[in-house]
C-alpha cells in the first residue's frame, strides 16, 4: 500500500506563516503537522509515501529526509524550475502532481492514498480502505459533516443513499451548496484513476479530476466515517486547533517535555523563577527559555524553545515561536506570535501602527549580553 502527501501548495490563507515556511512545517503542538500524518500512515502499515513539494521544498526534504526516523520511506517530486541558480516554484495542482510521480517511475501500481499536508487525522485508514474495497468504486472521497458557515471553504459533496457521488461543488455559495458533507482532502484511488489526468497541465482534483469522473461516470462513491478532523485552513484554525489539542481534545496527541507542575510542561534547561510566576495551564515553556520574576502565564500556552518573557510580561492563550522576545509591558491575548509579526486568533495581522515594540528576538538579545559580558572576545 502507498500513499502522497500533497505538500506543494503556497499556502496563501495562511500567510504571512508561510512566507517563511511551507504549511506541512506548521508546527503544531511542537511537530510539523505533516509528521502527525506519516506517524498515522505508519501505525496502518502503510510505509511508502510519496510528497509533492514546491514552495520552500528544502525545509520539507531536510526534515523528513528519506523517512526511517519514521519507519517508512519517503520519496519526493519537486514541481518548479531552477532559474539563475535558485529554485522557482510551479505547482503543478493535486492531480497533476499525481501524474507527473507516474509519469517518472509508475510508483503508484496499487491502491493509493492521497492526503492533504495541512491536517490534523485520526481517521481509520484501514478501515476506510476496507468501505472502498467493498464499494468497489474506482474513487473514493472521504466526506464530513461541517458546521453551515463552514460550507463555503469546501468542496461540498452531494452523496446519494447508496454512497455514490452525484455532484461536487468546488468552495460555492452557502446558499448554492447541494449539501452539508464536505470533502476532507483524503482520497482512495485505483491506479487507473490516473488515465483521467493530463500530462503537463495545472490540473486540480477537486475541481478538475473529480467533476471529470462524474461526466465520464466512472464508480465513484463517498466514504462517511466518524473521526477528528482538524485542518489548517487559515490562521484562525491554526490558533483554533493548537487550543484544542493542548486540552487533550485528540488521542494519539501527547505534550512533550516532563510535567513539572499539574498541566505544566517543559522543556531541558529552562530559567523560571517558579515562586514569582503565575501560571495556569495548560502551559508548555520549550527549552533553553527564561521566564522572569513578575510574568503571568494562562493556558492553553504554547512557548516554543529559546524564548525569553521579561519581568512584567502577561500572555494568555496564545502561540510564541521559536526564539521570541517579549518585553515586559507585553500583554498578549489570543494570538500567534512569530518572529516580529502577530495576528490575533481570527487571523488579523497587527500592523506596525499597532506597536509592536513588545516583540523582538530573544537570541539578539543573548547576542549582545554575551558581548558585554565578554568584550575581548568580540574584538
Amino acid at each position: 500500500m502507498k500513499a502522497m502527501i500533497l505538500a506543494a501548495g503556497e499556502g496563501t490563507r495562511v500567510r504571512p506563516l508561510t512566507y517563511d515556511l511551507p504549511k506541512p512545517m506548521i508546527p503544531v503542538v511542537g511537530k510539523p503537522v505533516m509528521e502527525y500524518l506519516i506517524e498515522l500512515l505508519f501505525n496502518h502499515r502503510i510505509k511508502d509515501i510519496m510528497v509533492n513539494v514546491s514552495h520552500l521544498p528544502e525545509a520539507i526534504e531536510s526534515y523528513f529526509a528519506d523517512g526511517r526516523r519514521w519507519g517508512v520511506n519517503i520519496g519526493y517530486s519537486y514541481e518548479g524550475h531552477i532559474q539563475n541558480g535558485e529554485l522557482h516554484a510551479e505547482p503543478l495542482g493535486s492531480a497533476g502532481g499525481i501524474k507527473r510521480i507516474q509519469e517518472f517511475g509508475g510508483v503508484f501500481d496499487d491502491t493509493f492514498i492521497v492526503v492533504c499536508g495541512d491536517a490534523i487525522i485520526d481517521l481509520d485508514l484501514t478501515e476506510m480502505l476496507r468501505k472502498h474495497w467493498q464499494s468497489g468504486n474506482k474513487a473514493s472521497i472521504v466526506v464530513k459533516q461541517v458546521e453551515e458557515h463552514r460550507i463555503p471553504n469546501y468542496g461540498v459533496v452531494d452523496v446519494a443513499d447508496s454512497g455514490q457521488v452525484l455532484s461536487f461543488q468546488e468552495k460555492p455559495l452557502l446558499e448554492e451548496a447541494r449539501s452539508d458533507l464536505v470533502s476532507t482532502g483524503i482520497y482512495i484511488f485505483e491506479p487507473e484513476i490516473i488515465d483521467y489526468i493530463p500530462s503537463g497541465k495545472v490540473y486540480d482534483i477537486g475541481s478538475d479530476l473529480l467533476p471529470d469522473l462524474l461526466r465520464r461516470k466512472v464508480p465513484f462513491g463517498a466514504i462517511n466515517m466518524p473521526f477528528r478532523w482538524l485542518d489548517i485552513g487559515r490562521l484562525s484554525d491554526y490558533w483554533a486547533i493548537n487550543q484544542q489539542l493542548m486540552r487533550g481534545s485528540i488521542r494519539g496527541v501527547n505534550m512533550p517535555g516532563t510535567e513539572v507542575l499539574p498541566k505544566i510542561w517543559v522543556g531541558l534547561n529552562v530559567d523560571i523563577d517558579w515562586d514569582q510566576v503565575l501560571l495556569e495551564g495548560p502551559v508548555y515553556i520549550g527549552s533553553n527559555s527564561r521566564v522572569e520574576a513578575g510574568c503571568v502565564i494562562q493556558g492553553p500556552t504554547w512557548i516554543s524553545h529559546g524564548c525569553h518573557l521579561q519581568a512584567g510580561a502577561r500572555i494568555s492563550r496564545s502561540l510564541l515561536f521559536k526564539h521570541t522576545l517579549m518585553r515586559g509591558h507585553a500583554m498578549v491575548n489570543d494570538a500567534v506570535v512569530f518572529g516580529e509579526r502577530c495576528v490575533d486568533k481570527n487571523g488579523n495581522l497587527f500592523d506596525s501602527e499597532s506597536g509592536l515594540e513588545w516583540v523582538g528576538d530573544a537570541r539578539d538579545r543573548v547576542l549582545r549580553m554575551d558581548v558585554l559580558a565578554h568584550p575581548a572576545d568580540a574584538e
